[in-house]
């Protein structure tokens, strides 16, 4: 990892029901495109944040990680499904790394919360990486390690490392969710100095 990292890292230390459409993991990317998927609080704001990122190709607000089948905002919102809010973001590895989303997302938002980011409670926000297999978990299991070593946060990193499963992707109102509700006061005060300070650190 990068001395880059570690110091845009340091500043963390311091500061109803629509159809739903399923894809599983058999879905094939076109070459050159790969998949990440990452729980890290608000899937509005981790989509925001993604978004911003040169050779993202796409990034989908969904539900992955629990033992309901078929799970909507309102069951998911109840923490009884299991279910992580997550973003599943399709990359250009030859423009951007798996390695590069795990600094965005150490970055993004604070991964020594358990169940939890700002108001956001419970186990529906946890900080987790659903892993595609076994080289993306090493990575991730690498990153974490090393993150923990240089205590870069104050308190140990808690997300959890989860194999990927099946993906449920959110309503429609839910994608995009940022660029089409900027007025709205969540977007205001807690996405938008989010981004800023995103932009900032991941320059």
């Amino acid at each position: 990892m990068s001395l880059c990292f570690i110091a845009c890292s340091s500043q963390l230390k311091k500061q109803t029901h629509n159809s739903i459409a399923m894809a599983t993991l058999t879905t094939t990317t076109p070459q050159n495109l790969d998949t990440a998927v990452f729980a890290a609080g608000c899937f509005w704001c981790t989509e925001a944040v993604f978004l911003q990122i040169a050779g993202v190709q796409t990034v989908e607000s969904g539900y992955m990680g629990g033992h309901t089948v078929s799970p909507t905002y309102e069951s998911v919102c109840t923490g009884k499904t299991g279910h992580a809010e997550v973003c599943r973001i399709i990359f250009n590895e030859q423009r951007v790394s798996f390695q590069q989303l795990l600094q965005a997302f150490f970055l993004a938002h604070d991964p020594t919360q358990l169940n939890r980011q700002g108001n956001d409670e419970g186990t529906q926000y946890r900080s987790a990486i659903f892993y595609k297999d076994e080289q993306q978990k090493a990575i991730s299991t690498a990153i974490i390690k090393e993150l923990n070593t240089a205590q870069v946060y104050l308190q140990p990193i808690v997300t959890t490392l989860e194999s990927m499963s099946t993906f449920y992707k959110a309503e429609d109102y839910h994608q995009n969710y940022y660029a089409q509700n900027k007025e709205q006061p969540y977007c205001r005060f807690v996405i938008q100095p989010k981004l800023e300070k995103f932009k900032q650190a991941f320059k």
